[in-house]
């Protein structure tokens, strides 16, 4: 693993490291729980921006314990989304990434470029997932319905370009890490813990937007490497 990361990525995860467990100290210093998911999320991020599987072994165990905190504060639609959609998702992502790898370099997938007639299938499918789970919130009484909705949105793109190993999935994660910090504010007028997982998303964002460009740098140099 010696010099698997680059500087700046080592960088990138000690900051965001340090940012979570600075605003759990400040804001939270109770829940564990909740600073345990979020170091394990961001460390997930830096692994899926290599393009490695283990990534998503953490993602699996991150969505099972974001889903347990979203529970305790009625955020069903984020429970729902993580454990029902999210969690399984990143199973089945995890298996396509270890079959795909590039080479044969196990901590590396293969880039895959997805066609326009399934971009558009799963813009109708995406639609369908929004409308279905819309009624289902709302039906459960969830807290920022519409946010939720969207929430369930841009985690159902996220999810499905992360198995078809497109680079655009970073960028879904990142629309959704927008929401999440968006609804967590929300949440945190209440209860003034939650800016500690306001800032676990702001980290997050800035890991995906990462993330993006360094899929975009791998799909090149394997292109180049044909």
């Amino acid at each position: 693993m010696k010099n698997y990361f680059s500087k700046s990525e080592i960088i990138l995860w000690c900051s965001s490291v340090i940012l979570i467990i600075f605003s759990f100290a400040i804001f939270d210093k109770e829940n564990y729980f909740t600073v345990v998911a979020s170091l394990i999320g961001v460390t997930s991020l830096i692994f899926n921006a290599k393009g490695n599987p283990f990534g998503q072994l953490l993602m699996i165990i991150f969505s099972l314990l974001y889903g347990i905190i979203s529970y305790m504060f009625d955020y069903y639609g984020e429970m729902i989304t993580y454990l029902g959609m999210t969690m399984p998702m990143a199973i089945f992502a995890l298996i396509s990434w270890l079959k795909n790898p590039y080479k044969g370099n196990k901590s590396e997938v293969k880039v895959n470029n997805i066609s326009k007639k399934e971009t558009l299938i799963m813009w109708l499918i995406t639609v369908l997932v929004t409308i279905i789970f819309y009624f289902i919130l709302k039906s459960f009484n969830t807290t920022n319905v519409i946010l939720s909705t969207v929430s369930v949105t841009t985690s159902f793109l996220a999810v499905y370009l992360t198995f078809r190993r497109s680079p655009y999935f970073a960028l879904a994660y990142a629309a959704n890490d927008i929401i999440l910090i968006m609804l967590w504010i929300l949440a945190s007028i209440t209860r003034i813990q939650y800016i500690s997982v306001v800032v676990c998303f702001v980290a997050f964002l800035i890991n995906d937007i990462y993330g993006y460009i360094s899929w975009n740098r791998m799909k090149i140099r394997q292109s180049e490497n044909k």
